[in-house]
């Protein structure tokens, strides 16, 4: 048994007026040969992950009766192993699930800032932010969650002993995994910046020659396998009051940082409830703060629903434009309410209301671009880097499972802890170091995310769960920082707006826009004149490398399972059985 887990104005409002109306697209049809991409097909259950390895860790638990929430754990715990870009024990993130029941429920296992945190720690003399502080010293590092948010997972909704979801984690570790493309490319070209001047760390990464182990060789994890191995012995207290903890004490008392055995001790996941929502007759569930990502994609969906996407059709400028200027909206709308429900009332039902949408997209001209210096925050009744991680899991039941989480950049602060063999999260630059300053990624941050001791810092981290006639119909999720919301959107509108299959919503060019800086981000394959269309209504159109990494998993309506991991990683995997 599974226990619990069983433009001008006139032109707005008339594409306004014959838009609220407009139905949801039709059914999607699967397998045709009108189809320009095909996903992933199984019937008993599916994972799709950034790796192949995990993913088959994954997809081995499903076939040895697992559930979907048991399946995620093990990913989880194998992508630190295989994935240490952002796979982790040293983070945290967010995990979504609902079971075949419909039963929607959110675990919260982002990191926390420790006891001794300061609202200007961030700050040097000058009185400006100082990233070298908030990224890549022992000061960047805030309380881990992930090994608390998956025990606290696997306890509520799992069906199998921890230990045997850690096991193939401790293989992989200590035989060692071959290094793939995506691993040796981001060693050469990130290890030299965050883990070549730590001794722990150059000793596991980097080959005796000094150089960075390459593709198609043997990376051996001795210390993370003990250190997987006590977890599995001992569970979550292994990490946070065991040697572990320790270590990461120790590690951060000798070199200036501020986590403590007592910060350790006292972490908590928490589940949390979803955000919720609904788009054209599909239900939405997704991140509640201290990620922003549900209430702004919720509040996006809310102001499209008052224009006919469909008709406008994919990739027109027309489509483009609205999208971008509701986007503008809610990012100004993020730099100043959004932040750690703990600390700070967050207005998630104004911001997600519909009434507040349909005033917003009364704004919206599709004829002329709003300038983001003319757009404030709304009048109401920090960012990730691209190496965060997604992964989604559905099993036979039909149970569902959206997880992201993160080191924050490329191999956290690139610190091992002691000899535990763990990387540290850099994640307390996610804090709003100086309010109103944008971070090196241009998003504003107000003093609702202002650094406090026991805060967890704001997100983007948006892992999502769309149902359609009380069942689940699509699970998705994406790294990208600033980019992670736009992200996820565009794939739940590629697939009910414009009727693409899961593969196809997947491929498809992505853009991006969020507030400030004031520029319409896209990625290569839009229609050039599409682009000069919009660079005549005001928008600062930029062609820029590609955006996010989704992994995503549709329910079709015959019952089979499609999937699709995204073309724009390397050596990722969707599987099943």
């Amino acid at each position: 048994m599974m226990g619990r887990f069983a433009g001008s104005l006139i032109v707005s409002v008339l594409f306004l007026q014959g838009a609220t109306a407009a139905p949801a697209a039709a059914p999607v049809s699967y397998g045709v040969e009108a189809d320009t991409f095909h996903p992933v097909k199984e019937q008993n259950g599916m994972v799709a992950s950034v790796d192949a390895l995990a993913t088959q860790v994954g997809v081995d638990i499903l076939k040895q009766g697992g559930n979907a929430v048991d399946a995620a754990v093990a990913v989880g715990y194998a992508l630190a192993v295989t994935h240490p870009q952002a796979g982790n024990l040293g983070g945290g993130g967010f995990m979504l699930l609902r079971t075949a029941s419909g039963h929607t429920t959110a675990i919260d296992f982002r990191e926390m800032a420790p006891t001794r945190a300061s609202r200007d720690m961030f700050l040097d003399a000058q009185g400006n932010a100082d990233s070298k502080k908030s990224l890549t010293s022992h000061l960047a590092s805030g309380v881990p969650g992930t090994v608390a948010g998956l025990a606290l997972a696997n306890k509520e909704y799992g069906t199998l002993p921890l230990s045997r979801l850690i096991a193939p984690a401790i293989t992989l570790a200590s035989k060692g995994i071959v290094v793939d493309e995506a691993l040796a490319d981001d060693l050469n070209v990130y290890g030299k910046e965050v883990l070549i001047d730590h001794p722990n760390s150059k000793a596991i990464f980097y080959r005796p020659d000094g150089n960075p182990w390459k593709r198609g060789e043997t990376l051996v994890q001795r210390d993370l396998a003990h250190s997987l191995t006590l977890i599995a012995k001992q569970g979550p207290e292994a990490f946070y009051k065991g040697k572990i903890a320790d270590q990461i004490a120790s590690e951060m008392a000798a070199h200036g940082g501020l986590i403590g055995k007592a910060d350790l001790a006292n972490y908590r996941a928490i589940e949390r409830k979803p955000i919720s929502g609904t788009y054209r007759g599909y239900e939405v569930y997704s991140m509640p703060p201290p990620s922003s990502g549900g209430i702004h994609i919720v509040q996006i969906l809310n102001i499209l629903e008052n224009f006919d996407l469909a008709k406008m059709g994919f990739g027109s400028a027309d489509a483009m434009q609205v999208m971008a200027e509701a986007e503008k909206y809610a990012y100004a709308d993020r730099s100043e309410y959004l932040g750690d429900p703990d600390f700070v009332k967050v207005p998630w039902q104004a911001l997600t209301s519909k009434d507040y949408a349909k005033s917003l997209a009364q704004k919206i001209d599709i004829s002329k671009a709003r300038p983001s210096s003319e757009i404030k925050p709304g009048k109401l009744a920090p960012y990730e880097s691209n190496q965060t991680t997604h992964f989604s899991v559905v099993d036979k039941q039909g149970n569902a499972v959206a997880v992201t989480y993160t080191l924050n950049t490329y191999f956290g602060s690139g610190i091992v802890a002691g000899s535990s063999g763990i990387l540290m999260n850099n994640e307390m630059d996610d804090f709003s170091a100086k309010p109103g300053t944008p971070n090196v990624y241009g998003l504003v941050g107000g003093e609702a995310n202002a650094v406090q001791p026991y805060k967890r810092p704001l997100s983007s981290m948006s892992p999502t769960i769309i149902a359609k006639g009380g069942k689940t119909w699509l699970v998705t999720g994406s790294p990208g920082g600033s980019r992670i919301i736009t992200t996820v959107l565009q794939m739940v509108v590629n697939s009910i707006d414009f009727g693409m299959n899961v593969a196809e919503a997947t491929n498809a060019p992505r853009f991006h826009h969020q507030w400030l800086p004031d520029q319409l981000r896209v990625e290569k394959g839009f229609s050039p004149d599409t682009l000069k269309l919009l660079e005549a209504r005001g928008q600062h159109v930029k062609v820029m490398p590609t955006m996010g990494s989704t992994q995503s998993i549709m329910i079709g309506p015959d019952g089979m399972l499609y999937g699709a991991s995204d073309p724009r990683a390397i050596d990722d995997l969707t599987a099943g059985y």
